[in-house]
């Protein structure tokens, strides 16, 4: 019982105040999403090839959606890696 007590306590430190993300495609309608632009694409994925979050990216849920489809599509179209680098 000891333990749980000193666990709760050692939680000190003060929460962070975060500005809320906008969704960038919301924000400017101008940007179209689609999978045949990998430059805007490449910024939705990690340098492994794994898709960013919403809660890091900024997206709406919906955006977020589209970007997913897009950047699969590109995948298979060879647009964008799955991997970071292939050694057989």
């Amino acid at each position: 019982m000891n333990a749980v007590n000193t666990m709760s306590t050692m939680s000190t430190a003060p929460a962070r105040r975060t500005k809320k993300k906008v969704c960038r495609f919301c924000s400017d309608h101008q940007i179209y999403l689609d999978y045949k632009e990998p430059k805007l694409l490449s910024s939705f994925v990690t340098e492994r090839g794994k898709i960013i979050p919403r809660r890091v990216t900024g997206n709406c849920a919906y955006h977020q959606r589209r970007v997913q489809e897009a950047v699969k599509r590109a995948r298979l179209l060879a647009l964008l890696p799955f991997t970071a680098n292939y050694q057989p």
